[in-house]
């Protein structure tokens, strides 16, 4: 197992990473709910291999994952998925943004192998409060492992570019970046802390989903070519007069 697995194993066996997962697991299972189809994928492992994945309502999952020693299915680049083209329905990001060199190219993979309508769900940790402050003031990242910090504002425009639509994110976790607290209980309950303490939050999940619009086809008009005769005249649908013989005495008719 790699140094960073260790380091992730070790932080989510600590009372604080034990509750922040718990909250994770919550958030999660909501929303999958309303998540059907044939393939679900979660890229790079958090916790146990089946924290999230147990939660998938669809036919098959998989994880994938790019460090040696992690149980998971498939072992690629993050960044060149071995995945056909439109064939996922959808996508996890349990803090793989923020542990990935490029995190562009992560998304614009997810967007290659996802299905129009497809959904992903992003997990990242709060780029600001006191969690940002301890990510900022650690050597290693906070928690370790954690290379970046991702702001919800930049990430939803990395989202947009690529034809996502993306409602408001939900914050959790609103606990105080100290493994080792004691008095978790006398802080206050997460759905009232999401509406009146989000700058306490240590993280946040964003759902996105892919839409495509269909193209239509555009006729183009074309001016109908007029025929020309000999000598470059074009013909005309003016009436003509014809005069017509008629005796002497009498006006010509028209015609």
């Amino acid at each position: 197992m790699s140094s960073e697995s260790t380091a992730v194993t070790e932080w989510l066996a600590t009372p604080l990473g034990r509750r922040c997962l718990a909250n994770e697991q919550r958030l999660m299972r909501r929303a999958l709910e309303r998540v059907f189809g044939e393939q679900l994928l979660q890229l790079g492992a958090w916790g146990a291999r089946n924290s999230f994945l147990r939660y998938a309502r669809t036919q098959r999952r998989a994880l994938i994952d790019w460090r040696p020693g992690v149980a998971a299915d498939v072992v690629c680049d993050p960044e060149q998925l071995a995945v056909a083209s439109d064939s996922v329905d959808a996508v996890l990001l349990p803090h793989t943004l923020e542990r990935s060199a490029s995190p562009h190219a992560v998304l614009r993979e997810v967007d290659r192998v996802l299905r129009p309508d497809g959904h992903l769900i992003v997990l990242c940790f709060a780029p600001g409060g006191l969690w940002g402050l301890r990510h900022l003031l650690s050597s290693r990242g906070y928690p370790a492992g954690r290379d970046r910090v991702i702001r919800e504002g930049r990430l939803r425009d990395w989202l947009e570019l690529l034809s996502f639509d993306v409602p408001a994110a939900i914050r959790y976790c609103h606990t105080l970046p100290i493994e080792r607290f004691k008095q978790l209980k006398l802080l206050p309950r997460e759905e009232w802390a999401q509406r009146w303490l989000p700058p306490l939050s240590g993280g946040y999940l964003l759902r996105a989903q892919k839409r495509v619009q269909p193209l239509t086809p555009v006729r183009l008009w074309r001016r109908q070519p007029r025929l020309r005769v000999v000598g470059g005249l074009e013909p005309t649908t003016r009436s003509t007069v014809r005069a017509i013989p008629h005796p002497a005495g009498e006006p010509p008719e028209r015609s």
